[in-house]
């Protein structure tokens, strides 16, 4: 095996398990660790690849996305945290729009329950959630179903969110980088998120440290759209320093 089929296959296997670890393919590719580690850091530089300590997990793009299956195991903590933190900031919005991602299930999950709230959603599971458990008002917004996350998209959902004055969006993006903004490999996810943006008062991204950084395929909206980005403290200070001077306040938790 050359050093390109051996990529393709390190590319393969982190984009099938989530992750990949240097040990386990060093044994079963048969090559060195050191061998591994040079590949994941052309992997990364190629922007493939996010490495980590002892391995890497694959980065999103126009041709792959993790499944919300996938998004349920990893990070799962900081996720939480994350989640708590944005509803705190949740003030006094009475209708609220919740992306759909896992993260943003979780924040549907941490809501008040002592005040009536109307919630917007395109998240079949974050729908179900709300409309079983919580006294919310819950709008689900029609279209097509992706298999990939359970979420509608397309014309249906885009209209439907162009009909509502929203108090506050929790947005996520499958990557957002001082540069290009807030991105996501979909163009029909993209639509409805930039939807979204220009429906709501308020708007406050959610997402775990490993998405700062990273450009996806479609561009939704920008850092400065955002009062708040709510992420973990893997995102260092110095570099959470440099979004805040674009506009929003950047909480790490």
């Amino acid at each position: 095996m050359n050093a390109d089929e051996r990529q393709h296959q390190i590319v393969a296997l982190a984009r099938r398990q989530g992750e990949v670890d240097v040990a386990k393919l060093s044994a079963e590719l048969t090559v060195s660790a050191e061998t591994i580690r040079r590949d994941l850091r052309l992997l990364e530089k190629h922007g493939l690849l996010r490495r980590t300590h002892g391995g890497a997990y694959p980065v999103e793009t126009a041709k792959f996305e993790t499944d919300l299956a996938m998004r349920t195991t990893r990070g799962v903590p900081e996720k939480r945290r994350i989640a708590a933190a944005a509803v705190a900031l949740l003030g006094d919005a009475e209708t609220i729009f919740i992306d759909e991602g896992f993260t943003p299930q979780l924040i549907a999950e941490a809501l008040p329950t002592d005040r009536p709230l109307t919630i917007v959603t395109a998240s079949l599971n974050t729908a179900a959630w709300l409309a079983t458990s919580s006294p919310a008002t819950v709008l689900l917004l029609g279209g097509r179903v992706r298999g990939r996350t359970l979420a509608t998209v397309d014309h249906w959902a885009s209209t439907m969110l162009a009909g509502f004055v929203i108090d506050l969006a929790f947005v996520g993006a499958n990557g957002i980088s001082r540069e290009v903004g807030l991105t996501t490999p979909d163009p029909a996810v993209a639509d409805v998120k930039a939807q979204a943006v220009r429906a709501a008062r308020r708007k406050i991204f959610a997402g775990i440290h490993t998405k700062f950084g990273v450009r996806t395929f479609c561009r939704f909206a920008e850092i400065s759209d955002f009062e708040s980005l709510v992420t973990d403290t893997g995102l260092p200070a110095s570099e959470a320093h440099r979004y805040s001077r674009l506009g929003p306040q950047v909480i790490r938790v």
